[in-house]
């Protein structure tokens, strides 16, 4: 099974130990974005050169069991690295609470994506202040749970 993978923690140590506090708590402690109060989730992908396991803690967009998944990289001229990793391979995990859940997903375009965009910005403003410093629009993914 693919998440038996091998775990390489994220090079960035805030991150690496946000996810391991937010795993061992089951989602009841380091579940926001530093000191901002707002609610993160943990998205479980495979890399796509490496083949390890990734975690990476991303602001919660979520609708009707349905999640939004917003490659924003703080409005960077590149996509994030794990952008690829989706690319490659669209089933990923994600933890928002006690148990991770497997889902599909789905790049977004046109009014879809809007929906989303709008969803996203909602819960995070900062989204909108990203996509107006670069020139690449910013990709919007929408995971379902199979």
């Amino acid at each position: 099974m693919k998440w038996d993978a091998p775990y390489e923690p994220n090079k960035w140590g805030w991150v690496a130990t946000q996810v391991e506090e937010y795993e061992a708590s089951g989602g009841t402690e380091a579940n926001t974005l530093r000191d901002t109060g707002l609610p993160i989730m943990i998205m479980w992908t495979i890399g796509h050169k490496s083949g390890t396991l990734r975690k990476i803690p991303l602001m919660t967009v979520e609708h009707d069991g349905e999640y939004a998944i917003i490659a924003s990289k703080g409005g960077a001229p590149e996509h994030p690295g794990w952008y690829h990793n989706l690319i490659a391979d669209p089933e990923i995990r994600i933890q928002d609470g006690p148990e991770p859940k497997d889902y599909r997903l789905e790049l977004l375009s046109g009014d879809e994506r809007q929906m989303w965009w709008d969803r996203g910005v909602a819960a995070y403003p900062p989204y909108q202040e990203y996509q107006d410093k670069t020139d690449r629009e910013i990709p919007v993914f929408v995971a379902r749970e199979v």
